[in-house]
């Protein structure tokens, strides 16, 4: 007598627990998709147009990032640096606007605008010290593609630019992203 085994009963697998809705309100309000949203379109817009004004003169440019003395005097690494931190923020600012690989472009400008805004304070501040006057007082043309603009202005507009870079790089929505609608990811 030849036994057979009984087919084992199959159970549908089991479908994965769903994520847990949001409970905080931050958490609402980012679910909503509207955080990132605004903060991809405004960082990216922004660097997309500085950028675009800084290859528009690429020599210019240069001669900027040699007024402050961030790298050594070496025409190899100063000639890098204008010609790539142009492209790095039009390539950054681009894929934020579109919602691809926003983590990692909102991460890459947010270190661009902490080295700036501190490179900004530091100018500033030797200015100040140098003409004897307030340092909101001063006023000089920063490398950002905007021209002369003050520096307490312009400290305040990169560290709102900054805080939008982070909300972009910390938000868990992925609404209104591109990545998301060609992947379904």
């Amino acid at each position: 007598m030849s036994r057979t085994a009984a087919p084992a009963e199959t159970t549908p697998p089991t479908p994965p627990p769903s994520a847990p809705a949001p409970t905080g309100a931050w958490s609402r309000f980012d679910a909503t998709g509207l955080p990132l949203l605004v903060a991809r379109l405004v960082v990216g817009i922004t660097f997309v147009v500085m950028g675009l004004a800084k290859v528009e003169d690429p020599i210019g440019f240069l001669k900027l990032v040699r007024e402050f003395e961030l790298a050594p005097n070496l025409p190899w690494l100063l000639n890098g640096i204008a010609g790539l931190v142009p492209w790095l923020e039009i390539w950054c600012g681009g894929l934020l606007v579109l919602g691809v690989g926003v983590r990692g472009a909102a991460g890459t400008l947010s270190i661009l605008l902490v080295v700036f805004t501190i490179a900004i304070q530091d100018r500033g501040a030797t200015l100040a010290a140098h003409d004897g006057v307030s340092f909101c007082a001063i006023a000089f043309d920063c490398g950002c593609g905007g021209g002369i603009v003050n520096v307490c202005r312009k400290i305040g507009e990169n560290l709102g630019l900054l805080v939008l870079a982070l909300t972009a790089v910390v938000s868990r929505s992925r609404r209104f992203c591109l990545r998301h609608a060609l992947l379904g990811r």
